[in-house]
């Protein structure tokens, strides 16, 4: 299969495009630097510049492809976060991108388009299990990503969307700042501490997106197989630092841009277990942070 691939340098797809390389594909990758473009040429991608608000650069590069993989974000950094403006390039990506990137891939006629979204656009589901006809609850920064989920679902072809669940990557900006936090004493998940909270692992994640080429159309959450409660990540990240890690206070989830990560999510991923082989390594990150708090980037600073 010949797939087209944007955001392939990104956490998730450096990942992804091994998988795809080595699941036997063709893969054409889009790079925005010339170190990208070598780093992808080194594993056996074809790279290509394009742009994704121009649909007159991405015609050329989509011709002759089967299928096309969107996981291009722009996720602020998490102490920019809050700030006004911060997520305006995430969410351009997400409307006028993937509009344009749909319109060009219909254009060429790729047969399958695969689309990263998020598990946070769950409503809050307290202590219920969370699957892909729960309710919905766009706010703020997830409107972008359920819009781009619409013009996906009604691309010509076979349209595949990937709701993921909080990405685990230890090397990834975020994977830092989340050991920099623990390290102080402090677990950055707000809410009600008994509330859920749903990772996946970025390797796992990236095998869902070669399981994807194979499911049929439809919204997939791609997540552990068992979540578990804010607390009880507290109380793992205690285990492992040798000190106390607290929960963030009740207060700061009453922010407005802060509701949305205070939500209990529980998010089941049954749907794409039973359409795929597609199993998580990763099963239940909770008792997986001691090995990967050691992994490259993820170190963590025990005391005594």
């Amino acid at each position: 299969m010949r797939i087209f691939v944007s955001g392939a340098t990104g956490v998730l797809g450096r990942r992804a495009v091994p998988g795809l390389l080595g699941a036997g594909h063709d893969v054409t990758a889009l790079a925005r630097r010339d170190a990208d473009a070598e780093r992808l040429g080194e594993l056996g991608a074809r790279p290509v510049r394009a742009d994704l608000f121009d649909t007159a650069t991405l015609l050329p590069v989509l011709e002759g492809h089967d299928t096309v993989v969107n996981l291009a974000t722009r996720i602020p950094e998490a102490s920019r976060m809050m700030l006004p403006g911060a997520w305006r390039e995430n969410d351009r990506l997400r409307t006028q991108g993937v509009a344009n990137l749909v319109a060009a891939a219909a254009r060429v006629e790729a047969s399958r388009f695969v689309q990263e979204s998020v598990t946070f656009l769950y409503a809050d589901g307290g202590d219920r299990w969370l699957d892909e006809s729960s309710p919905l609850s766009p706010e703020s920064v997830t409107a972008s990503a359920r819009d781009a989920e619409r013009t996906v679902q009604n691309f010509s072809g076979d349209g595949v969307v990937l709701r993921f669940a909080l990405l685990v990557a230890p090397e990834s900006p975020h994977g830092r700042d989340l050991v920099a936090s623990v390290t102080k004493g402090y677990l950055p998940l707000l809410g009600d501490p008994h509330g859920y909270e749903t990772f996946v692992h970025a390797d796992d994640a990236a095998e869902a997106v070669v399981a994807a080429l194979e499911v049929e159309a439809g919204v997939y959450n791609v997540s552990e197989d068992e979540p578990s409660r804010k607390v009880d990540h507290a109380a793992a990240w205690s285990a492992v630092t040798g000190r106390e890690v607290k929960l963030p206070p009740a207060l700061l989830a009453k922010l407005p841009r802060a509701r949305l990560r205070a939500r209990s999510q529980r998010v089941a991923n049954r749907h794409l277990r039973e359409a795929s082989l597609w199993r998580p390594q990763h099963p239940r990150l909770v008792e997986e942070w001691a090995r990967i708090a050691t992994e490259p980037g993820g170190e963590v600073a025990r005391r005594g």
